[in-house]
């Protein structure tokens, strides 16, 4: 059974996702959820499925701290899902390409430092974009920047607000994240196989 650590910084509604996903399949079990944010809405979600949950602060996670508890648990993919600070070198030097990122928008564009969130979906109905979607990408030193797995995009009409585009990307995500990580888990089974 593969080991996968979850990050967040807020509500969790993805990674709660994930966890029922995965507690039905014998592919893998989240068994751990890290957060940033000792007020986050994930910490109580996590704890309602009985999973384990690490709370540390961005200095715990830009020293070894973090770093050592994710080697305790030796997970074979760490998951992004709404977690907002930026990933430490000296993690990701340690999991190349076992550590993705799941953003709001279709990448290259609207990625990058501070957007996030309805910073996102503010900006697209401002510049009156056709459409908009998720990114799945692995995670490297930059935001937003590490090699793309699964793109899919949605369409927008000019009713569209940042709250409805808010609603139809959360749709995508709740599809699609979880059978990505699938996907990326079993491709990596099948290398290590080889």
């Amino acid at each position: 059974m593969k080991k996968i650590i979850v990050f967040a910084s807020g509500s969790g509604t993805n990674a709660e996702n994930i966890i029922k996903y995965f507690a039905k399949t014998q592919i893998a079990n989240v068994v751990s959820v890290f957060t940033n944010n000792a007020s986050a809405k994930v910490i109580e979600r996590a704890k309602n499925h009985q999973i384990p949950v690490e709370i540390f602060s961005k200095n715990e996670l830009l020293e070894r701290n973090v770093l050592q508890k994710i080697q305790e648990i030796d997970p074979d993919l760490i998951v992004l899902a709404g977690f907002l600070l930026k990933f430490p070198e000296n993690i990701i030097e340690k999991y190349p390409n076992k550590i993705i990122n799941i953003h709001p928008a279709l990448l290259p564009n609207y990625g990058g430092k501070g957007m996030y969130g309805m910073h996102i979906h503010r900006a697209i109905v401002n510049n009156k974009e056709k459409e908009t979607g998720i990114s799945i990408h692995y995670v490297n030193e930059n935001y937003d920047e590490g090699g793309i797995i699964f793109q899919k995009n949605v369409a927008l009409t000019e009713d569209d607000t940042p709250e409805t585009v808010a609603e139809k990307i959360h749709e995508l995500e709740q599809k699609y994240f979880p059978e990505i990580i699938q996907a990326v888990l079993e491709d990596s089974a099948k290398e290590n196989s080889n």
